[in-house]
């Protein structure tokens, strides 16, 4: 009896391959685009990792400052106490176009030395003597695939066990090229340490110590993108999970009169649910294998531009490739199986209950589902209701996404209620039987298009707020990119020494020469930069102030007060009037705070004499040059002819503006792509929903046929009934997108980045999002309206045999 049942049950799916394919597409869709996202957190990880073993190999424990550079003479004290610490130096060299980190380490003492010396390439016929790393002019050690600046370098050495965009040679090396003296970033405290050590606290109280094993500072500037990527792959999933919910269900629904026999038969009740959950296991292990390709590809395609957004966003570098991780694949095949087994044990549950005499009665099943309906939209009430408590009870990141979550849960659990009291108002608006009819099919028919319908709200409505935020972004971020950029040309010399030329030359020409000038700090033992400016109309009239003092820019000018960006402020709390300590002998009152968006450091403004005083010895190559605009490019040529400039050394202000809006828009490509395929995953749910239904509308349909209604115009009332179906979801889904937007821009934002956007409107986008809502449903109903204009007048008459 055992195989002859389950070759019985299987039976099911040879005659409904339609059915098959939908439901293996359907749970692939969702494992692809949950595995895409996780194999690039899991890459962006990775790399992480690899980076923090390049500070710190073996995870050790390290040391760092309170508010600046650790001094040499607390390294001295340190070693002299008896602990073995290894002094690191870390800093971006080279242009803004084509900046390389340099990691300066000590070639005698720190754990990575031994990788860098003992792999040769094939252009090195000697080995390497420690004298050759030590004295100048040093050697730099990069990965074969790094692009180093266009600046005269030490001599370079390929190795593979550096991280890319990394060059790693000996401390005093980098320190000649940062010129940095003798400061020192962090230390690494060695893992065997002598015994009887007097404490830390003792020797250096303004050092913090900090473990390794926590992970790199990258992972926890970025844990905010990664976390946004998997609410959008947990999003993804759960509208693929809608299809395969759907195509279940349906196939339990159209095998109940087999189950009934079945069991009749003898067949136990466990057996039965046993064979179904193999079915459904075989099908998974398919599904997940085509899922976890497809992610592949996905995630493969998506890399470029989530490199472009963790550097542009958070000067975090990503490489490109791609590589097969056990986490994300494993992660992949528990999602599926756990995606189908929720889907299953509510049809499994149904057929445990299925008393054995009982006919299919699919008509009170029906109106149970209408009642399943009224619970289910009480729990979304609920979910809105703790939706709303969390932003009062709880602060941070998460619970941003937990409020986020809430909000999209409860609203689509809320969703089928609204429509059928919708569908209910338009039959008692409409006049002619006709159209009551057609409301009332509509709302008979939401227990079968619900969760397709569901899929559609969440899909609008994440376009809507994702839509809502990244437009909102780009015109705040154009118009704070003129006021910013207002030179006319930007100047970047070879070196400091030409200054003392080039400077007196432009100001006797009446151009006004605006330094550009910075000193990288630490505060919290996190990079800051602290630049400069000079008291010139073009910060006072274009440099736009959040929050500041009376008299701001003349605190400035007298070299009294600091401007900070709105990152620091809201990271450190501070406020105008309050003191910033930028070094440990260098303290200064705050006057203002102003916007910096896409910048992901602290970073604050001095005066230029006060910066000289503190740090006479940066470097003086980079300017702002403010001239009339037509007269830009004359400007340009005099100055290369008369110092013999290369053309790289001039960035015009349109050229400038241009690169930084293709950055801008590299760096929202993973957003929009998610946001596009998630559209589609709901568009595919709501086909397989309205042609897995097909064998079940022939009921309804085939009286109103008996009655004179043609099946043309059936067919097209069918089209007609889904585009509505779309249009008042898409009507519904507008207030959820719009509060989606705001919660994004409120407090993910805020939380992510540290800035804080104006929420801009766009109904010309919500009017194409409706558009594309309502093209997705007449395609997905196109194929059965189809069938329905070609389906025999013997099929619709054979209806009236049937006991359904």
């Amino acid at each position: 009896m055992i195989a002859p049942t389950l070759m019985a049950v299987l039976s099911h799916w040879r005659r409904q391959p339609l059915q098959l394919g939908m439901l293996v597409i359907g749970l692939a869709l969702a494992t692809a685009l949950w595995s895409a996202v996780q194999a690039i957190n899991s890459e962006a990880r990775a790399s992480y990792t690899e980076a923090a073993a390049q500070i710190s190999p073996d995870q050790e424990d390290y040391l760092i400052g309170d508010a600046e550079f650790i001094e040499l003479s607390q390294y001295v004290a340190l070693r002299r106490a008896g602990w073995l610490v290894s002094p690191l130096l870390i800093g971006e060299f080279g242009d803004p176009g084509s900046r390389i980190e340099l990691l300066g380490i000590d070639i005698l003492t720190h754990p990575m030395a031994e990788t860098l010396t003992e792999v040769n390439t094939p252009q090195q016929a000697e080995p390497l003597q420690p004298a050759d790393l030590l004295l100048p002019p040093g050697r730099l050690f990069v990965h074969p695939e790094t692009k180093l600046p266009d600046t005269d370098l030490p001599p370079v050495i390929a190795n593979a066990n550096v991280l890319p965009g990394t060059a790693v040679g000996d401390i005093g090396t980098v320190a000649r090229l940062l010129q940095s003296g003798s400061r020192i970033s962090r230390l690494v405290i060695l893992p065997q340490q002598p015994a009887g050590l007097p404490p830390l606290r003792d020797i250096a109280p303004d050092l913090i110590r900090q473990s390794g094993s926590t992970g790199a500072d990258t992972e926890q500037l970025t844990r905010s993108f990664h976390l946004n990527l998997t609410a959008f792959g947990l999003l993804a999933f759960a509208v693929g999970l809608f299809i395969v919910q759907g195509t279940i269900a349906l196939g339990i629904e159209q095998r109940r009169g087999m189950f009934r026999t079945l069991r009749s038969l003898g067949i136990p009740i466990k057996i039965l649910l046993s064979f179904i959950f193999t079915e459904l296991a075989i099908i998974t292990t398919l599904a997940a294998l085509i899922g976890l390709a497809l992610g592949y590809l996905i995630a493969a395609a998506l890399m470029p531009g989530v490199g472009a957004t963790l550097s542009g966003l958070y000067g975090a570098d990503l490489p490109g490739s791609l590589r097969l991780r056990p986490s994300w694949v494993l992660s992949g095949f528990g999602m599926a199986l756990a995606g189908m087994l929720m889907a299953g044990v509510q049809s499994a549950w149904s057929i445990r209950a299925l008393p054995i005499l009982a006919p299919p009665a699919s008509a009170a099943r029906g109106q149970q589902t209408l009642r399943g309906h009224r619970w289910s939209a009480a729990a979304g009430g609920l979910l809105l209701l703790a939706a709303a408590v969390i932003p009062i009870a709880l602060d941070g990141l998460f619970a941003g996404f937990l409020f986020l979550g809430g909000l999209m849960i409860g609203a689509a659990l809320l969703l089928p209620l609204l429509l059928s009291l919708l569908a209910t108002l338009g039959g008692r608006l409409a006049k002619r039987p006709l159209s009551q009819w057609l409301w009332a099919d509509m709302r008979a028919q939401l227990p079968g298009l619900s969760l397709a319908l569901m899929a559609l709200l969440l899909a609008l409505a994440t376009n809507i707020g994702v839509g809502t935020m990244v437009s909102s972004f780009r015109l705040t971020f154009v118009g704070w990119l003129d006021q910013r950029l207002a030179s006319e040309l930007y100047m970047t010399l070879p070196n400091s020494d030409d200054a003392r030329e080039v400077t007196p030359w432009l100001e006797e020409r009446g151009v006004r020469v605006l330094p550009i000038r910075h000193s990288d700090e630490r505060f919290n033992g996190a990079p800051m930069e602290v630049y400069c400016v000079v008291d010139d109309a073009t910060y006072r009239d274009n440099w736009p102030l959040i929050a500041a003092q009376t008299q701001a820019w003349d605190q400035i000018a007298q070299g009294t007060g600091v401007l900070i960006n709105e990152q620091l402020a809201r990271r450190a709390d501070l406020a105008p009037g309050d003191p910033l300590q930028i070094a440990a002998d260098w303290q200064m009152t705050i006057a203002g705070v102003y916007s910096d968006y896409g910048n992901p450091h602290p970073q604050a403004i001095v005066g230029l004499d006060r910066l000289l005083a503190e740090r006479p010895q940066i470097e003086n190559r980079r300017f702002g040059l403010r001239v009339d605009a037509d007269k830009a490019q004359g400007l340009r040529a005099d100055l290369q002819e008369a110092f013999d400039l290369p053309a790289t050394a001039f960035i015009d202000q349109r050229a400038l503006k241009d690169r930084s809006l293709a950055i801008f828009e590299r760096t929202f490509v993973v957003t929009g792509a998610l946001n596009l395929l998630t559209f589609g995953v709901a568009g595919f749910a709501m086909l397989t929903s309205l042609l897995t239904l097909w064998s079940q509308r022939l009921p309804q349909l085939a009286p109103i046929w008996a009655m004179g209604v043609t099946r043309h115009k059936l067919a097209r009332l069918e089209v007609l009934r889904s585009v509505c179906l779309a249009a008042l979801t898409a009507v519904l889904a507008l207030p959820l997108g719009l509060m989606l937007g705001w919660a994004l821009l409120a407090v993910v934002n805020v939380e992510a980045f540290g800035w804080r956007l104006p929420m801009v409107l766009f109904p010309m986008e919500w009017l194409r999002l409706f558009a594309m809502a309502l093209m997705a449903a007449a395609l997905a109903a196109a194929l059965p309206a189809l069938r329905l204009a070609r389906l025999k007048p013997a099929d619709l008459l054979r209806v009236f045999a049937n006991e359904r």
